[in-house]
């Protein structure tokens, strides 16, 4: 049987945590409460032996007709009571007499004989037998009650835990938005899991609104960018030919660029992106892509698919991925079509861990490489729209790998 999505090892802990300790609470009040009984009915039907035992003692002596339960050297007698009579001393035992619990009492009489008394305990063996009885029951509905009441609190901390956790995930995934907004947190009398729904949801809120300002940020110096670049590329336009110009003209360019990507980042950010699907054949748009890109770079195609995405996005995706190879890696680089899977291959010194680990991280760069680290953050951002996975890992034998697997 499998248990909930909201159970777990901790659900499970406390369940056997709780049966345990019921049983053993119940073992020992059962234990006391047996022995206390036991001990008492005993003892009456001690005390009502040895008093018949010494009547009929006094009845002996004096020659008198004993009465019907006492006799000397009765045939049901314990053994160990009649040697103990024998010997000279008075006992009491629990046996049994024409098939009945029995009180017998013995007592040395003339002769090394016995002179013995039996008290019918019947009715105390019912007595106790049935308080064993009632002790199992009750002991057995109080340990079913306590483990679903148990049951129950623990289930509602850990389906309380566990949609905290779902929380946690979605966070982690990129769902700024999610909360787990648990009713406790809104009335004073919190308890520890309404601290820690709380917490995280007190953090998802810092973390949003950080992240909301890094993006309001990013477009706001893009959007201020784009009009003096543009008077500046105008101006570049107008100066004299010669190698001074052309320095100038290239660094404006390459502002121009970054500005591009940057305002690029920030719609990709939004999440408000549209995909404009058509048919394409994969092997030619990665062939055009490299014919786009001026570089020496060798297509492969294995398997060739007919894929159904938005073209635009895709070489932006494949450019972006060619150019890094070209820019941050050594040839020579090839990108490969195998079906729905696209790899773009170098043989340089490979991407740095945090970027196989984490993804690419704009702005970063680590080793001295050039460049600002967008082209890379842009790529992963058109995948995600286009619904693709994008991948980045380090071939054995050198060189960095991006895979790109369209659905």
């Amino acid at each position: 049987m499998r248990l909930p999505r909201w159970s777990g090892t901790l659900a499970v802990k406390a369940a056997v945590f709780i049966t345990v300790m019921c049983c053993a609470l119940a073992a020992l009040l059962g234990v006391l409460v047996h022995v206390s009984v036991t001990n008492q009915t005993v003892g009456e039907a001690r005390d009502l032996a040895l008093s018949r035992l010494r009547d009929a003692t006094a009845a002996y002596e004096a020659g008198d007709t004993l009465r019907w339960d006492a006799g000397v050297d009765p045939p049901d007698l314990p053994a160990s009571l009649r040697a103990l009579a024998v010997a000279g001393d008075r006992g009491t035992m629990v046996g049994e007499h024409r098939g009945r619990p029995t009180m017998w009492a013995a007592g040395p009489v003339d002769g090394n004989r016995a002179l013995a008394v039996e008290v019918d305990y019947s009715q105390g063996a019912r007595t106790i037998a049935g308080l064993d009885r009632a002790i199992l029951w009750s002991s057995g509905l109080a340990i079913t009650a306590t483990l679903l009441a148990g049951a129950l609190a623990v289930t509602r901390v850990t389906r309380r835990l566990h949609t905290t956790a779902r929380v946690a995930r979605r966070i982690s995934a990129g769902d700024l938005d999610a909360r787990v907004d648990d009713p406790r947190t809104k009335d004073g009398s919190q308890d520890e899991v309404a601290a820690v729904a709380a917490a995280l949801d007190s953090m998802a809120a810092s973390l949003q609104g950080k992240l909301l300002s890094e993006q309001r940020f990013t477009a706001d110096v893009a959007h201020e960018l784009r009009t003096p670049l543009t008077g500046l590329h105008a101006a570049a336009e107008l100066l004299p030919p010669g190698r001074p110009t052309e320095l100038v003209r290239d660094r404006v360019g390459a502002l121009r660029t970054l500005t591009e990507d940057l305002l690029e980042i920030s719609r990709l950010d939004t999440g408000r992106e549209t995909v404009e699907l058509d048919t394409e054949r994969l092997a030619a748009v990665a062939e055009r892509v490299v014919r786009a890109s001026g570089t020496d770079t060798e297509v492969v195609v294995v398997r060739d698919v007919t894929v159904e995405t938005d073209r635009r996005r895709l070489e932006r995706v494949l450019g972006n991925l060619v150019a890094n190879a070209h820019r941050h890696g050594r040839g020579p680089v090839s990108l490969t079509v195998d079906g729905p899977v696209v790899t773009v291959r170098d043989h340089g010194d490979g991407f740095p861990e945090y970027l196989v680990e984490h993804g690419p991280q704009r702005f970063r760069t680590e080793g001295g490489a050039r460049g600002h680290g967008l082209g890379l953050t842009i790529a992963v951002g058109q995948a995600e729209v286009l619904g693709a996975r994008l991948s980045f890992s380090n071939a054995v034998g050198g060189g960095a790998v991006a895979t790109l697997v369209l659905r």
